[in-house]
């Protein structure tokens, strides 16, 4: 068995701050997905969202399926959606191309229905590329620290809770020296 793809760093420092169960879900997700196709690329966005978009190429626009998380939820969205033939009608959403699936529990997704759904959603993907792809099971990352005032704060907060948990263990040591 093909041993996990680890997470990104900066991804792994915001993904840290979102809701656990929402974070559970999501990694459970991400390894099903890279289960179904192993060699995509993983392309990785703060905006809106902290969001992990699978592409058959290192280009969005490749991109087959997305894990958007949010403040207390996961969605799995199609990139075009509206391109495929979702017989069961899993898919909801009202934009031009992406589709989603609220997650909620591991059966919103670990099933025959989404499987074959997500299959299709490669297959099209890779009928849909302009051209191959040069990077193979790689993990990009466009998360831009300097440009994202999120990222910023969200670090000077963990540098000040990192200083004030330092600052208690010392206290405590003073006044409770051991014997």
């Amino acid at each position: 068995m093909k041993k996990s793809r680890p997470i990104q760093s900066d991804f792994q420092f915001l993904l840290d701050f979102k809701d656990p169960e929402v974070v559970d879900l999501f990694m459970d997700l991400r390894e099903y997905i890279l289960e179904l196709h192993p060699d995509c690329n993983e392309l990785l966005y703060h905006t809106h969202a902290l969001t992990s978009v699978f592409s058959i190429s290192e280009k969005l626009s490749d991109a087959f399926c997305m894990l958007p998380i949010y403040t207390n939820h996961l969605n799995l969205g199609f990139n075009k959606g509206t391109r495929l033939k979702d017989t069961n009608k899993l898919l909801t959403g009202t934009g031009n191309l992406i589709r989603h699936i609220d997650v909620k529990k591991p059966g919103d997704y670990r099933n025959t229905n989404v499987k074959h759904l997500i299959e299709e959603a490669i297959d099209f993907a890779i009928k849909d590329m302009d051209k191959p792809t040069k990077s193979i099971g790689a993990t990009i990352s466009k998360i831009k620290k300097n440009e994202n005032p999120n990222l910023k704060l969200a670090m000077l907060m963990k540098l000040i809770i990192e200083y004030n948990i330092r600052l208690l263990e010392r206290r405590a040591f003073i006044n409770f020296p051991l014997n």
